[in-house]
């Protein structure tokens, strides 16, 4: 595949194994200020950031959307996720990146915070709780800097704070709220599924005798914590990375169709106008110019 997407370890580092338990936290700055308060897009495959604006702010490119923000605010984006950003000049903040593995470790502690890391976000925060979202950061650096009895644990109830704070003022609901955990573990597992094997465009009956389910199970789990058939989970995954390539990579059309599993360019593009409102080829053009402007 011809793509003009790097993929980094920390940004502008070649990509490395990472350790299961990374976390790191650095100064906004550190890498924006010499980038001329762009950071291009790139991705992390098993890094995730939550990201603290304390002055400024800016706007996030990610997997084809832009949000803007302003400070104090949050900004939590998912390993995987194709990224960049436009800062503010003299934009101020912290960037907390944490190991994929580690993440879904933390994320397992408490089902209500297993939404945040579906997609990006940014949050805003009130001045309090800006307050002390910033005291939680900066207690992590100090604690990163040096080696003391408890270490792991206190970097543990720092992160888990700080994610109960996103949560708290995210604008992200859980549908899984009420529905049995055996439910939400089926569906996390199926994600997890897709995720390796969206490409070949699997039928339900297959994922669900995978899973080890019936496929009236599968389907009321997807409905009662996703809000959504398991069908439609698959085709969303390919229509992400549909998006990802149309605005990032060279690929013709046919090509894109092939590499996510359509065997029929022609019917890969009457299903993505289907979903999307307009053709592959318009919202490509779409995509390029909003990332030139």
């Amino acid at each position: 595949m011809s793509t003009a997407v790097p993929t980094f370890y920390l940004y502008g580092e070649p990509q490395r194994a990472v350790e299961p338990g990374f976390v790191h936290v650095e100064s906004l700055d550190d890498r924006s200020r010499p980038s001329e308060w762009t950071i291009q897009p790139h991705i992390h495959r098993d890094l995730n950031h939550v990201i603290l604006i304390c002055e400024g702010g800016g706007a996030m490119r990610a997997d084809g959307d832009t949000v803007s923000f302003d400070a104090p605010s949050l900004l939590l984006v998912p390993a995987g996720i194709i990224h960049g950003f436009t800062w503010l000049r003299e934009s101020l903040g912290w960037v907390t990146t944490i190991s994929d593995s580690y993440l879904r470790h933390l994320l397992a502690r408490d089902d209500d915070l297993q939404p945040l890391f579906r997609g990006p976000h940014a949050i805003s925060l009130p001045p309090v709780d800006f307050t002390e979202a910033q005291a939680t950061i900066q207690r992590m650096a100090r604690e990163l800097a040096w080696a003391a009895p408890g270490q792991r644990g206190a970097i543990e109830a720092l992160l888990l704070g700080l994610l109960v704070q996103a949560l708290r003022h995210a604008a992200v609901r859980d549908a899984s709220a009420g529905t049995s955990g055996r439910q939400t573990r089926l569906v996390a597992r199926l994600r997890e599924r897709i995720e390796q094997r969206f490409r070949e465009r699997d039928p339900v009956a297959a994922h669900a005798l995978a899973l080890g389910v019936s496929e009236t199970t599968l389907r009321q789990a997807c409905r009662s914590v996703a809000g959504m058939s398991p069908a439609a989970m698959v085709d969303e995954r390919a229509l992400l990375e549909a998006r990802r390539l149309l605005i990032y990579s060279n690929l013709s059309i046919a090509e894109i169709a092939y590499a996510i599993g359509f065997d029929d360019p022609a019917y890969f593009s009457r299903f993505f106008t289907r979903h999307v409102g307009c053709s592959p080829r318009d919202w490509r053009a779409d995509g390029s110019r909003t990332d030139r402007s």
